[in-house]
């Protein structure tokens, strides 16, 4: 194995540096300081990590490169980026720096990429705005960008439309636009929060190969330790809006010297293949059982349909905590809106709550809605922005009669985001005013508000920093145990699924792949694909993070040659 050393900064030309940084943001409650007194340099070839909780201040402080501060935001210090402080530059030459210097891999797609116009043209939008490509150049650039970030098919999907991709998806359309005019910097804010654990370790390689071939400088945003561990070459870690501690990753890792850095890392979620007991059998029928599911979607424009799930079987009893878990696009998300009664069932059988989904009217499903709660993948669009945090998780509790108005359910409203870890100040707060990793927490409450029979997670924790994920984890498994809902938790973090999943469904290209009990199936996989899937999965140590790069490319390149050996046109040996 060939060890890479650790960049210093005499390594590279300073790409970027960050002197003495203030930023205070104006607010109805008066000044709010995210940023106090923050220096940084990168070097072009370097990754930086910026580490830290929600609302630490390190997407702000990393936002500051591109000049992307709301009018509400005073700055003070110096941003550097080349011979420019962004500080101090005009917003003409702003727009020509964004894109060709500096990009921007922004935490929530769906938010970024706009709904009616087609991803091809997004991505050629960019390129023939800063005037270095014609109309046929743009759309052939978009077409190999969306290659190289692994979108399949590309040359048909770059006519395709947001909604037609999945969250992990749209993360890489987003990751192909921040790359499409190779700039010199690159702010990667949460780059791998949407993606499966196989796609992550792609992208990952993508990054890393485009640091080293380019002398591209990386600032990575991330709470993901284990994404820290396998990119980067120092780490600073944030603290209410202050670093404590800057490192280069190996030492930091090893001998962390600040408390909240040790903190950190010891909230960060490991495979430990715990074998938990399974839920006790009753006379009392599943509250979800999926028989032969196939849901499709139709075509348009003469276009075949697409087939999202195919032939699944699965079912969750009552209090038992079932995992799907499956690639970007393998049909998880698709599963749980079909459970919640928002995609249609084309064939086979889906009972939830008793009800037969199949042919299900809404007005006949609306009654079962109180039964059922659920976490949306990307909080910043599940919330109203017109409505307080407080009248959001409200929502439930007034639709279904249980409170007259908003205000009259603020007692719950504020016991509910206490214990999601959110102030029950911030119950005054709109969407926007929260960090993706508070809007999640608040999504979570919201879904809590009825106390429902069935939950359905759909990366609840994805957005979430390590030590709130892990007091997340924690009260989640607190009140499944105490209250014995049943719950669909979708996620690609198998650390995850492997402390509260008592089973786990593997799902790959809409079909199962595996399912059993939790530590049956990570313990001893049996199907070749949870096995990648679990060589994928990053741990918080730079050096065995390494020794598993290895390890997988090993194993993918002897799976390429048996496809190759097995094929029809190969010779035999």
């Amino acid at each position: 194995m060939t060890t890479r050393p650790t960049r210093h900064a005499a390594d590279g030309d300073l790409a970027v540096r960050i002197q003495n940084l203030d930023v205070t943001f104006a607010t109805d409650g008066g000044d709010v300081a995210a940023v106090k007194n923050v220096s940084l340099d990168v070097r072009a070839g370097e990754v930086l990590a910026i580490v830290g909780e929600s609302g630490s201040g390190k997407t702000v402080t990393a936002r500051s490169i591109l000049g992307l501060l709301p009018e509400t935001a005073r700055v003070d210090g110096v941003v550097l980026l080349g011979d420019h402080d962004i500080v101090t530059v005009d917003e003409a030459r702003l727009r020509e720096l964004r894109g060709t210097e500096v990009a921007m891999i922004f935490q929530e797609p769906s938010s970024a990429l706009n709904p009616v116009y087609t991803v091809g043209w997004q991505l050629a939008e960019g390129l023939r705005a800063h005037g270095k490509y014609t109309r046929r150049a743009a759309r052939a650039r978009a077409i190999e960008m969306l290659a190289r970030v692994g979108i399949p098919n590309p040359s048909r999907r770059v006519d395709d439309y947001p909604h037609q991709f999945s969250g992990g998806q749209k993360q890489r359309i987003i990751i192909a636009m921040a790359l499409a005019l190779s700039p010199s910097v690159i702010v990667a804010d949460e780059p791998t929060t949407a993606l499966d654990v196989t796609v992550q370790a792609e992208i990952l390689d993508l990054l890393r190969q485009l640091r080293d071939e380019t002398g591209t400088a990386i600032v990575l945003i991330t709470h993901n330790m284990g994404v820290v561990a396998d990119l980067s070459d120092r780490v600073a870690v944030v603290l209410a809006g202050r670093i404590v501690e800057t490192a280069p990753s190996r030492e930091l890792f090893a001998a962390p010297k600040h408390e909240y850095t040790r903190r950190l890392l010891a909230a960060v979620p490991r495979l430990e293949i715990v074998d938990r007991a399974q839920v006790a059998a009753t006379d009392e029928p599943p509250v979800v059982s999926a028989e032969g599911l196939v849901i499709e979607y139709p075509g348009r424009f003469g276009r075949p349909g697409f087939r999202a799930v195919a032939g699944v079987d699965f079912t969750i009893s009552a209090g038992e905590v079932l995992g799907l878990v499956g690639e970007s696009g393998s049909g998880k998300t698709t599963i749980g809106r079909a459970i919640a009664g928002l995609t249609r069932v084309s064939d086979g059988s889906l009972r939830v709550l008793g009800a037969e989904m199949r042919g299900m009217r809404e007005r006949s499903f609306r009654p079962l809605r109180r039964e059922l709660g659920f976490v949306f993948q990307d909080p910043g669009t599940s919330f109203n922005p017109l409505l307080t945090i407080a009248q959001c998780v409200a929502e439930p509790l007034v639709v279904h009669g249980i409170a007259e108005s908003p205000a009259a359910a603020r007692d719950r409203v504020d016991e509910l985001l206490e214990a999601v870890q959110l102030p029950k100040a911030f119950g005054d707060r709109y969407p926007h005013e929260l960090s993706g990793g508070q809007r999640q927490r608040a999504s979570l409450a919201r879904a809590l508000a009825l106390n429902p029979r069935l939950l359905i997670a759909d990366e609840p924790t994805s957005a979430l920093d390590v030590s709130v994920q892990a007091r997340v984890l924690e009260l989640f498994a607190e009140l499944q145990g105490q209250f014995g809902f049943a719950t669909l938790f979708i996620t690609h973090d198998l650390a995850v699924v492997d402390q509260l999943a008592h089973r786990v469904v593997v799902l790959h290209q809409g079909a199962v792949a595996e399912q059993g009990p939790t530590a049956q199936v990570l313990g001893s996989p049996k199907d070749a694909y949870t096995r990648r899937l679990l060589a994928s999965l990053p741990v918080p140590d730079p050096i065995e993070q390494e020794l598993r790069r290895t390890a997988r490319r090993a194993a993918m390149n002897l799976e390429a040659e048996g496809d190759i050996s097995s094929s029809p046109s190969s010779p035999a040996r």
